[in-house]
């Protein structure tokens, strides 16, 4: 269990540098989705509509519900958003 987590923080700090918001097209939706953001994220997420939030910094992705469609975070199999660190300044 140590390891997995261990795993995921270190997968974070690698994504840091992964997207720029000149990758993403007008609309945000990134055109193709870092591989270890797919390899981090868990199952029965849809990867076809990713967006990175500056603002947050964490990866979200568009869900298709019955009704409307929403804007969720990006999480791991264990539940955790899939975020990066803020840039130092």
């Amino acid at each position: 269990m140590k390891f997995r987590i261990a795993a995921s923080l270190i997968g974070v700090f690698v994504l840091a540098g992964c997207v720029s918001p000149n990758q993403a097209g007008p609309d945000g939706i990134l055109p193709i989705v870092p591989e270890q953001v797919v390899a981090l994220a868990a199952p029965n997420q849809d990867l076809s509509a990713v967006r990175f939030g500056p603002a947050d910094t964490c990866y979200w992705y568009l869900h298709s519900g019955p009704v409307e469609e929403t804007w969720l975070p990006l999480r791991t199999q264990e539940g955790n958003p899939i975020c990066t660190e803020p840039a130092e300044s």
